[in-house]
């Protein structure tokens, strides 16, 4: 999962961060408006960790132009304001949840698992492919009864292609998928990931394989038979 924080205070953007790292998720984080637009007009966020109070633009304004523009990611957001008219006013803007701060971690990460399952069906709150079952809310990878154990970057990684079941993922994609703003992975990275989620799938009978495409990138198919 990929998560979008809009958050002008860099040192609750760092500790946001990591607490949403330590869980498992992917974030990129900025301190406006605009640079929080540009960045949904180019990559697919599964939640929206807005703060109302930007330097460049109100919260409510930005979040009222995205329900506008058709945009259906959902949004949590994180403010000070926290008086019952007020809190009001984010959700009739389009709002899904809304935390005021300060804020425990513990309640967001919550939070945003409540939100993912409330996702529409098109977010796909539950991939499966052949015998495979991955939670996106949970982070649970499943085969039958037995949970498979993958790091953090392999169960991006698996997310990725389960998404794409029998299609060809080009490598750039996966890099990208990997990275965050300015932090772009390596193919060596995604080779030696590739090659970790293979020898762990391996160990079930998951009826899925990894077969890799030579100059383009990788894919997920069903074994036959």
């Amino acid at each position: 999962m990929r998560i979008l924080l809009i958050e002008d205070s860099s040192r609750l953007r760092e500790l946001l961060c990591e607490a949403i790292r330590d869980a498992g998720w992917k974030i990129d984080a900025f301190a406006f408006a605009q640079e929080g637009r540009a960045a949904l007009d180019g990559t697919d966020y599964d939640l929206l960790l807005l703060d109302l109070g930007l330097p460049d633009e109100d919260g409510i304004t930005f979040l009222r132009s995205l329900r506008a523009a058709k945009i259906q990611t959902p949004v949590l957001v994180l403010t000070a304001r926290g008086a019952v008219d007020e809190r009001i006013a984010g959700l009739d803007a389009g709002a899904d949840d809304y935390l005021v701060k300060p804020f425990h971690n513990g309640e967001l990460i919550a939070r945003i698992r409540a939100l993912t399952r409330r996702a529409p069906a098109t977010a796909m709150p539950v991939l499966e492919f052949a015998a495979l079952q991955y939670d996106i809310a949970s982070r649970r990878v499943t085969c039958g009864n037995d949970e498979i154990a993958l790091a953090p970057s392999e169960k991006g990684l698996l997310e990725l292609l389960m998404r794409n079941g029998g299609q060809v993922v080009p490598k750039p994609k996966i890099e990208h998928a990997f990275s965050e703003f300015g932090d772009e992975r390596s193919s060596n990275a995604v080779e030696l990931a590739v090659s970790r989620l293979r020898k762990k799938l391996d160990g079930h009978p998951t009826k899925a394989l990894i077969e890799t495409v030579r100059g383009v990138g990788y894919m997920i198919r069903e074994a036959r038979g």
